[in-house]
């Protein structure tokens, strides 16, 4: 017979599945409608970006009301990405504070890197053409 523990881990498979289908949905309608592509890596990333998410969320909904550090990575991360374009003398964020943000995750950093570049190629490409 399975343990509860054994339980709690396959039902967290199968979230997390069922989590990365809906985001590769979303991010096949995206990349249509945008006319790019998506790779498999991306979307695992970004899984696993919501999952951390949902898991930090979890974890401050369980606990009493009292914030400890690092239980709101939102604002940890939106306050960063503030920090650095305040630091460049810019009052918007951009792509240079979102991949400064990544800097310490190389797969991340990596992914978003080769999305960026193609972005820019497309964009290049378009204006080219008009």
């Amino acid at each position: 017979m399975a343990s509860e523990q054994d339980e709690d881990v396959g039902l967290e498979e199968r979230l997390k599945s069922a989590l990365w289908l809906s985001i590769g949905k979303i991010v096949d309608e995206e990349t249509i409608k945008l006319g790019v592509n998506a790779t498999p890596q991306f979307i695992g990333a970004l899984t696993e970006m919501v999952w951390a998410q949902i898991e930090a969320d979890g974890v401050r909904e369980s606990s009493s009301n009292s914030q400890t550090d690092g239980d709101d990575s939102t604002e940890t991360v939106s306050q960063d990405l503030e920090s650095f374009a305040k630091h460049a003398g810019r009052s918007t964020i951009n792509v240079a504070d979102v991949m400064l943000l990544t800097r310490r995750n190389e797969g991340l950093e990596s992914i978003l890197r080769a999305f960026v570049d193609q972005q820019r190629e497309a964009a290049t490409r378009e204006a080219e053409t008009r």
